[in-house]
């Protein structure tokens, strides 16, 4: 796929930022699997029980680097895979509407050979989460969503809460064509930088941490292909594609589901996300940190990862 927004006289090589280490030495194994008509690149470590990890807007894998030793050491098979059209995964020309995006993580959990898994997403990811746990509830037996709130409930807040459209302001420019992903490649990703500085907490992710997120950005087609399912989720919202499945979302989750927020997070508002139990017919955990923004994973990963943890060993979830 060629995104001919994207600046290609000094392109970014994949490997180079898709194979990149993680904290404490760990040997993570790096494969690619197929999975929905494409082809995904995962990290892996571990054994035990599958927990997939699904990252979030504009990062790739290496957001859970934190979280895939907590869980190895905890037991689980920990995976975090890159979603279509990001980080080492295809960079298709279409597909990139929620339903088909969930498809893809379903699918990998099918490649993998696992029954079913516990599904950890972020952002993006977690909106995906969600939407694959409904529509695939056999192959999900867990779910744990972070900083993002529940499809139908994400969509009542962009359209009725004032406070909520402003701080998603980046989504509304996102729907104009080509200009977006000038921004997020030029000057080597700066804008990437400037907005995880913003949407962080008082704890601000370390300048390496950013500066691989700038460059995994300005890898060829990156933009274009992390833009497109925020440019449908919007252009959707009248068609009858987007009416249909805002009507799909309606089907409970039926899965423990442990819900995680920071309650500085200024792009996802935690009243925003608080209301999504509505649609979970099983225990559902609501847990907010204090002080934490927008990524509470690699803000305070110690945190993160012990209540994380907990959770996903607890055997009764609903205490």
């Amino acid at each position: 796929m060629t995104d001919p927004a994207t600046p290609s006289a000094h392109p970014t090589s994949v490997a180079s930022v898709v194979r990149i280490g993680i904290p404490g030495g760990h040997r993570v194994t790096h494969r690619d699997v197929a999975a929905n008509g494409a082809r995904f690149h995962i990290a892996e470590l571990g054994d035990g029980p599958l927990v997939l990890l699904l990252h979030g807007f504009p990062q790739f894998w290496w957001t859970w680097r934190y979280q895939l030793p907590a869980l190895a050491e905890a037991g689980f098979r920990a995976v975090a895979m890159d979603l279509r059209g990001v980080g080492g995964s295809d960079r298709t020309p279409r597909g990139y509407d929620p339903a088909n995006l969930a498809l893809d993580i379903t699918g990998v959990i099918r490649s993998l050979g696992e029954p079913d898994a516990a599904l950890v997403g972020h952002d993006l990811g977690g909106y995906l989460a969600w939407v694959a746990a409904a529509m695939r509830p056999k192959l999900v037996r867990r779910l744990a969503v972070v900083s993002m709130p529940h499809p139908r409930r994400w969509r009542a807040a962009m359209l009725r809460d004032v406070k909520q459209t402003a701080a998603s302001s980046h989504i509304w420019g996102f729907q104009r064509p080509w200009v977006p992903e000038r921004q997020l490649t030029a000057d080597d990703g700066a804008l990437v930088g400037r907005l995880i500085r913003e949407w962080s907490g008082p704890r601000l992710l370390d300048d390496e941490a950013v500066e691989t997120y700038r460059r995994a950005m300005c890898i060829p087609s990156t933009a274009h292909c992390s833009i497109e399912p925020y440019r449908w989720m919007v252009r959707s919202l009248a068609r009858p594609d987007g009416i249909q499945f805002n009507r799909r979302m309606k089907r409970p989750v039926r899965v423990p589901t442990l819900h995680l927020h920071g309650s500085l997070d200024p792009v996802v508002r935690a009243r925003s996300a608080a209301g999504s139990a509505e649609y979970v017919e099983a225990p559902y955990r609501w847990r907010l940190f204090d002080g934490l923004g927008h990524f509470p994973h690699e803000e305070d990963p110690v945190a993160f990862s012990t209540e994380l943890v907990n959770w996903l060993k607890d055997p009764e979830p609903d205490r």
